[in-house]
């Protein structure tokens, strides 16, 4: 190599480096596809005061909503890749929407770099307090003599509420009907009133409605038990091998995203997650804090996709 060359070469990687060095040198905007006060916006109000503190600079939360998560996709996905615009999504936008959308306007691995998965979050399968009916192995019992006679209900169509009954269906063989609603609340509402025997919710909603004796909760999803519901068993636990299935949390950032960049956001993220406050507070939130980096990430949703995938195709849901 000519001097010349070996000059220029040098000064590319200063310049990268002090690039490197210098990010953030912004504030960062993190986009969220759902309205303000919901679950997604509970974790990120959780992370960022910290992640201010470790990063130097502003975090913004921006809410896009629309369309499952896809309107706040599509706001990242075109965003420049310096790592100032990042998202925070969930199961549901980065691996259901791809098989439940056939004309979703970006996929997952192509058009996303990941940076930190955060959190998984499990699921309580909870029955109506008349359901004669103290475990899950007596619920199957229940329903596997009830054939067609028993409903369970969720926040509608395609969601995780609506596919983790069916993942649990396809485990047991059972014939329950989906009665699927607009949103969680009114679901409960007909859990509690019989007209549903069965559902899947997250932990928290389901903590506080069992411990206020209006329904049973008779598994968690995880592998392990959860905090908030300590006397539950796991579905594993009760009978169903290998039946483990919980949603997560993770931030992406537009594709082509400097390697170095991504690495110093995915490491500050790994920071704060150290934080036994900020462990303690996202358990009481309902969800299990779950670091993965950038590589990790990507592996693990490349995992998760086909998975989903075949709940989707199975249950029939389509919303296009």
């Amino acid at each position: 190599m000519t001097l010349a060359r070996r000059t220029v070469a040098a000064l590319l990687l200063f310049a990268g480096s002090a690039a490197f060095a210098a990010f953030p040198e912004k504030p960062i905007r993190i986009v969220i596809g759902f309205p303000a006060g919901g679950p997604l916006d509970q974790h990120a109000r959780l992370l960022s005061e910290r992640l201010q503190a470790v990063l130097g600079q502003p975090i913004l939360i921006d809410y896009k909503s629309g369309a499952g998560g896809t309107v706040g996709a599509q706001d990242v996905m075109k965003a420049a890749p310096d790592g100032y615009t990042l998202m925070l999504a969930n199961t549901g936008v980065m691996v259901i929407n791809p098989a439940l959308y056939s004309k979703l306007p970006y996929q997952t691995l192509r058009d996303f770099t990941p940076v930190a998965r955060t959190a998984m979050q499990p699921l309580a399968l909870l029955v109506n307090t008349k359901l004669p009916v103290n475990s899950l192995k007596e619920f199957v019992d229940y329903a596997r003599a009830r054939p067609g006679q028993v409903n369970y209900g969720s926040a509608g169509n395609g969601g995780i509420s609506h596919l983790v009954p069916e993942m649990f269906k396809n485990a047991t063989g059972l014939f329950m009907v989906h009665i699927p609603y607009r949103g969680s609340a009114p679901a409960f509402t007909d859990l509690m009133g019989g007209q549903v025997q069965i559902m899947a919710e997250s932990i928290p909603q389901a903590a506080g409605y069992h411990k206020h004796g209006k329904v049973k909760a008779l598994a968690v999803t995880s592998r392990e038990r959860n905090p908030a519901l300590p006397d539950t068993p796991t579905v594993i636990e009760s009978g169903i091998k290998g039946f483990e299935v919980v949603g997560f949390y993770g931030f992406l950032g537009p594709a082509g995203m400097p390697r170095d960049v991504t690495a110093k956001l995915s490491d500050a993220f790994s920071q704060v997650l150290n934080s036994p406050d900020v462990r303690n507070r996202m358990v009481a939130q309902g969800a299990d804090p779950a670091f993965l980096g950038s590589d990790e990430f990507a592996k693990f949703l490349a995992a998760e996709m086909p998975r989903w995938a075949d709940a989707v195709q199975k249950s029939g849901a389509r919303l296009d």
